[in-house]
């Protein structure tokens, strides 16, 4: 990604990019709420390699994706945040602003 973004543009681009390409992608390929993390880095790989990024990116947008309550991490499972399970069982497009809209409803 850019260097020449301000610290909070770079993690809202990791972010929006983890979601769009790595995480809801893995999602609607596994059908299941929840991955492990060796779901999560074979699909990163897959990811940075087509892009041609480094890992730091896409683990810097995982974790940021924790701290919006998107993603939720036990062990070594992360899950989806439960109001976004109605759009992968309807396979939808989840785009990252759709993802954290529903991460703050109550």
């Amino acid at each position: 990604m850019t260097a020449n973004k301000g610290k909070y543009a770079s993690g809202t681009q990791n972010r929006r990019f983890v979601w769009k390409e790595i995480v809801w992608p893995l999602i609607l390929e596994i059908n299941d709420v929840a991955f492990t993390m060796e779901q999560y880095q074979k699909k990163r790989d897959e990811i940075c390699k087509k892009f041609d990024i480094s890992f730091t990116t896409s683990s810097r947008g995982i974790a940021s994706l924790l701290q919006k309550n998107i993603l939720y991490k036990e062990k070594n499972l992360y899950s989806i945040h439960y109001r976004l399970i109605p759009y992968m069982r309807l396979k939808a497009d989840c785009d990252y602003a759709t993802a954290i809209r529903e991460a703050r409803t109550k």
